[in-house]
Parts: structure tokens; C-alpha cells; sequence
């Protein structure tokens, strides 16, 4: 299998509920990121940059935008029999929707006998990370295992939120795949880490569909890749873990080197767009070698007007993208999506602004996220009393991040 056939899947159906209410009106992909992207372009991309041009997207939750964005962004040259492909749930299998990841590909088992390929990689659509899927890949032809997880290595107390894998004496076959354990088992040889699951799988064709095929009857299966798919071909020790930290990705530096956040929570969504916003980001989105792609509207360039006193047009430490006007506001550690506006004496901090909101004169954002057009007052406060936030119906995360759904009336 030198020049194996790859066939990308990627898995975008989830709910997203505790992105709520990020996610009141979209699916959990198509969130918005780093001030020009969605979720979903980091899976993407890091397979396009690959050379994997045939991707089958799998939606199901509310995927009117992220079916938009897939079709309008992601065109691969059908000269060439390249795709990119949203694929809805569809009832193949029977009446009723997926119940799972693994039933996700199952009812769409259609995908791999159309396109026959050797390998199936199959990324979640949720994760903000860069990586070169083809080393997985090589590792995986090499070992002749059926299915290979990348993995991340973590201190071991704090793999109790994650899928825990563990591995064989030989650093490489899986022994166990375990659900957020109390006592995650360690690395061999490293008693402080663990390996974390970052669900993202590559299995060689037959051997993924059979196992789906034999889930499908199983009456006691949740039919999750993570939950039943892998356990199942561990038993069969027949399972290989990848690590994520070998990874090479070009044009990566040393800082950035192994990032990879789920960015599932909305503290998790605030604390990934920070890192973006410091000096020496962890994670450096202008890497011209392996982009993040994404389409991008055809606006203006950002415009900051005003500088006499304490009117200033400012941003620091920040990320402020096409569209974006700042009149004689500060902003400060945010991230402003395109169409963005911040009036005179107006003040974000650290906040997350989506598109085509307004933060009027003398009005403070901080500590935030705010969905696309809401429109805050002159004089009103964002973020700087969570029980007022709270009194006028805005969702606090448990990290303290006021949270102001698309266009959610803020008041005095």
C-alpha cells in the first residue's frame, strides 16, 4: 500500500449543548472562530493541506449554515474527481437518525463503496489544532493495524475529562480504551502522563466496515467510534495509538508545536481565542505553510478613526479582522469578527466579538463572548456584573464569561 486510496470523513452532526447558546441556531462546526473561521475549517484544512481531497462531511444538528459554508467555501476541482462534500442524515439504514458517531458512518457506509479506498480517516469537525494527518497514516500502513487513534499526551490527573487509551509495554498497541477514568493509567515509562483521545481515527477499509457492521446488531452499543468502535478492535488487539507530539507540521515553531484544544465548553471556546491574542501566541494562525482555510467576505480592510484625548481608535493584543470599524473605542485581548463596530469611549476587554455586532459609545465589554448582531446600548455594561448579566438573561459559563446569544437584546 505505498500510495494508499484515502477517503476523509468528518464527523459534524454533534448538538454542541454546552456551547449554548453558541449553538441555539447552528451546528457546533459551523461556530464561529478566530475571528474569520469556522470550527470545522480546522479539520479541513489540515486534510486538504495533506493532499486528502475526497471529504465527506457528515451534518445532522441544525446544519443549514454549516452546509452553506461547505458548499460555498470548500470546492475542490471536479475535473480532478476531488469533493467536498456535506452529507445530511438520511435514514438509509432505516426511520430513524444517527444514534451515534459510528451509526454516522454506518448509514453512510454508502460513502465507502462508492469510493472504495484503502484508508478511511475519520476527524471530528470541533477541535482547533494543526496537523499532517499523512505521518498517521504512514504509521498506520506500517503497523498493519486495523485502526490507529491519535492521542495526546497529558498530565495524568487531568486525563479524567478525556477518553484514556492505554498502551501495551511496546508504547504502541492499545490495551484499553477508557471513558474519563478515575485513576487514568499512566505511559509506559512516563508515571506523570497519560494519552488522551482527540477522536481523530484511521482504519483500513474493510476492518472499519466490518466492525460497523457488527455494532449495527449490537443491541447493548451506544454505536460511538470512541465508546464502542475502538473497544471492540482493541479486543481484538488490532488497535495502535498515534502520538500527537511527533507530529511534524511544516512551518510549525516550537511554541505551537502540539496544540490542540476542544473547544467544547464555552470556557474552553473563550480560553482558545485568547491564546490567539498573545504577544507569542501558543497557537499561530499565520502559518503561510499549512493554512487555515476558510472563505472570506468581500469586505473592507478594519478602519480605526479618532485620536484627540481620551477619543482614541485603538486595539491591542488583539485580533481585528476585515470590516471591523473601531471609532474612538479601546479594545483590548479580543478577537473582533468582520463587521464589528466600537464606538467613541466604548471599552472590550478580553471578549469575543462575532460579526456585525455593535458596542455603542462609552458602553464596556469585558470578559465576553457576544453571537452575531447583538447590539449593545450607549452606557450598558457587558461582563462587569455577572448577576446583572444574569438578571437580564445572559448565560455565565462557570469560568465567569458573560455570554450574549445572536441578536440577544442587551439593556441598561
Amino acid at each position: 500500500m505505498a500510495d494508499p486510496k484515502v477517503l476523509g470523513i468528518v464527523l459534524a452532526g454533534g448538538a454542541g449543548k454546552r456551547l449554548a447558546p453558541l449553538t441555539e441556531d447552528r451546528a457546533k462546526p459551523a461556530v464561529p472562530f478566530g475571528g474569520l473561521y469556522r470550527l470545522v475549517d480546522f479539520a479541513l484544512s489540515n486534510l486538504v493541506n495533506a493532499g486528502i481531497l475526497r471529504i465527506c462531511v457528515l451534518t445532522q444538528y441544525k446544519s443549514h449554515s454549516l452546509d452553506r459554508h461547505i458548499t460555498t467555501t470548500w470546492r475542490m476541482s471536479s475535473l480532478l474527481g476531488n469533493y467536498v462534500t456535506p452529507v445530511p442524515a438520511q435514514q438509509r439504514r432505516g426511520p430513524h437518525w444517527y444514534t451515534g458517531s459510528a451509526d454516522a458512518i454506518y448509514q453512510s457506509l454508502n460513502l465507502i463503496y462508492d469510493e472504495q479506498p484503502d484508508i478511511v480517516i475519520v476527524f471530528g469537525a470541533d477541535h482547533v489544532y494543526r496537523m499532517d494527518p499523512r505521518q498517521m497514516i504512514a504509521q498506520h500502513v506500517a503497523s498493519g493495524a486495523a485502526a490507529t487513534v491519535a492521542a495526546l499526551p497529558v498530565p495524568r490527573m487531568e486525563a479524567t475529562d478525556f477518553g484514556v487509551i492505554q498502551v501495551a509495554p511496546d508504547g504502541q498497541t492499545v490495551e484499553a480504551f477508557l471513558e474519563k477514568p478515575a485513576d487514568p493509567p499512566a505511559l509506559p515509562g512516563r508515571p506523570d502522563e497519560a494519552y488522551a483521545s482527540m477522536g481523530n481515527y484511521v482504519f483500513t477499509s474493510d476492518a472499519l466496515v466490518e466492525a460497523l457492521r457488527k455494532d449495527a446488531v449490537n443491541d447493548d452499543s451506544r454505536h460511538d467510534m470512541g465508546g464502542d468502535i475502538i473497544p471492540m478492535l482493541v479486543g481484538e488487539r488490532s488497535a495502535h495509538v498515534y502520538d500527537f507530539l511527533t507530529n511534524e507540521v511544516p512551518g510549525a515553531n516550537e511554541r505551537d508545536a502540539g496544540y490542540w484544544r476542544d473547544v467544547g465548553t464555552l470556557d474552553s471556546y473563550f480560553d482558545a481565542h485568547m491564546d490567539l491574542c498573545a504577544i507569542e501566541p501558543v497557537f499561530n494562525l499565520y502559518n503561510s505553510r499549512w493554512p487555515i482555510l476558510t472563505s472570506v467576505a468581500p469586505q473592507p480592510p478594519a478602519k480605526f478613526v479618532h485620536n484627540k484625548g481620551d477619543r482614541v481608535g485603538r486595539a491591542i493584543d488583539s485580533l481585528v479582522s476585515n470590516g471591523v470599524i473601531v471609532s474612538g473605542g479601546l479594545v483590548r485581548k479580543s478577537v473582533l469578527c468582520p463587521g464589528a463596530r466600537v464606538d467613541s469611549w466604548a471599552t472590550v476587554e478580553r471578549s469575543v466579538i462575532l460579526h456585525n455586532t455593535r458596542i455603542s459609545r462609552h458602553a464596556v465589554v469585558r470578559n465576553a463572548i457576544l453571537d452575531k448582531n447583538v447590539f449593545v446600548p450607549e452606557g450598558a455594561q457587558v461582563g462587569v456584573d455577572k448577576e446583572h448579566d444574569r438578571e437580564r438573561g445572559f448565560v455565565v459559563s462557570d469560568g465567569g464569561v458573560t455570554v450574549v446569544g445572536k441578536g440577544q437584546k442587551v439593556t441598561v
